[in-house]
């Protein structure tokens, strides 16, 4: 095929004809979905990718996103048209399927995510990935899990072999009303059956009871990962939020102050868990700000 540049525009024009002007920095998105990024014990797991592009090839920053879902089964397919605003705002979006707590507990789900991140990295060229500028976000639980791949880059406890010659770092950590102390007894006010062992947090350490297992429930806790560098943080949480308490995210904006970490911490007023709020474009706006300041120069 002829090169873009070279090829010659047809200047043919006929009275009465409208005109529109086009321009390299168009974008255009699309979505790609269901793409195996691994498979542990025959159990495979996918990613939802919405990729921007142009007319002539361009690298975009990657936003990888874990759908909340009190790490059971996640309905990856439910936040696909916010998502794709930011694809629209020039980054890579990739909504990450864990192993759900039934099939494998804590802490499968960090793993899971950062062997994507790693398989991202790997296949940067044909996702059109600028591999320096990876950033990590999710909502609830996958809150939760965004902010312990961003803290935990070097455990080895909560990592995976899967990729190794990549790397799961990520420029910055995004939740939205996440979960970050699961043995809060006033943390859950909508759970009946709160840190029992069929609770969504006993689920997730693997139907144990949490109270009764403190050195376990102690490894979830994102705030205990807070020595050495950190990336820079973006919090929000809604001050009426029934499934997930707001003092969830002041805790764990207090933890990063007196730990003197970058971070941002947004209240939204009367917003319930998962409100639409978070997903309108303003917020997202936020969001898409937030990346762009921590962005690295493209390699």
């Amino acid at each position: 095929m002829v090169d873009y540049e070279r090829f010659p525009e047809d200047t043919t024009f006929v009275d009465g004809m409208k005109t529109l002007e086009s321009s390299d920095d168009d974008l255009g998105t699309a979505y790609i979905p269901n793409i195996e990024y691994e498979d542990v014990g025959g159990t495979k797991r996918v990613l939802q990718i919405i990729t921007p592009y142009k007319r002539t090839p361009h690298k975009f920053p990657l936003l990888v996103y874990i759908q909340g879902s009190a790490w059971m089964k996640q309905d990856v397919y439910a936040q696909i048209p916010q998502l794709g605003y930011l694809a629209r705002k020039g980054f890579v979006v990739a909504s990450v399927q864990y192993r759900e707590s039934e099939i494998a507990p804590f802490p499968a789900q960090v793993q899971d995510v950062k062997a994507a991140i790693r398989f991202l990295r790997k296949n940067a060229d044909k996702y059109n990935i600028q591999e320096n500028n990876v950033f990590v976000w999710g909502d609830s639980s996958g809150g939760h899990t965004a902010l312990l791949v961003g803290l935990t880059e070097h455990c080895k406890e909560l990592d995976t072999d899967l990729y190794p010659e990549y790397s799961c770092h990520v420029n910055g950590i995004i939740s939205f009303y996440g979960v970050i102390d699961i043995r809060m007894t006033d943390g859950f006010p909508s759970t009946d059956n709160h840190q029992q062992p069929d609770s969504p947090e006993g689920m997730l350490l693997s139907r144990k009871n949490v109270l009764e297992n403190p050195e376990l429930a102690a490894k979830t806790l994102p705030f205990a990962y807070l020595d050495g560098p950190v990336p820079p943080i973006l919090l929000m949480h809604g001050t009426k939020d029934r499934i997930v308490s707001f003092k969830h995210g002041v805790r764990m904006y207090e933890a990063l102050k007196r730990a003197g970490k970058e971070v941002e911490f947004y209240r939204v007023r009367n917003a319930d868990h998962g409100d639409p709020a978070f997903f309108r474009d303003s917020t997202l706006d936020i969001v898409a700000d937030f990346i762009r300041r921590h962005l690295q120069p493209a390699e």
